[in-house]
């Protein structure tokens, strides 16, 4: 949405005629070193923080839910791929016990 142009220099002027030129030339210039020391805030924090650490986040960031009904679902969706997979390893865990048992069990010779 941004200024104006004529939306600007209304605000300029009256804060000119408000507070004098050299008071706003303060203004100005403290201003300036605010978005600069901002910047370099930025920068230092970028440098810091790991690309793997920022994948991992963008990954993470779909998943949020943006409202109780998505949350609910998430949650939903979650137990029920854990209970497929404990399923899944239940199931597995059981084949190894009838394997085992076929073969400790006495073989019949015919």
């Amino acid at each position: 949405m941004g200024f104006h142009p004529i939306d600007l220099l209304i605000i300029i002027l009256f804060g000119l005629a408000l507070f004098g030129p050299r008071a706003l030339q303060s203004v100005a210039r403290n201003l300036g070193r605010g978005v600069g020391q901002a910047r370099v805030v930025k920068d230092k924090i970028k440098e810091e923080l790991q690309v793997e650490e920022l994948t991992q986040l963008s990954e993470d960031i779909p998943r949020l839910p943006l409202n109780t009904r998505e949350a609910a679902r998430l949650l939903l969706t979650e137990q029920q791929e854990k209970r497929a997979a404990e399923g899944a390893a239940a199931d597995r865990s059981g084949e190894k016990k009838s394997e085992q048992a076929l073969r400790d069990s006495p073989a019949t010779s015919a």
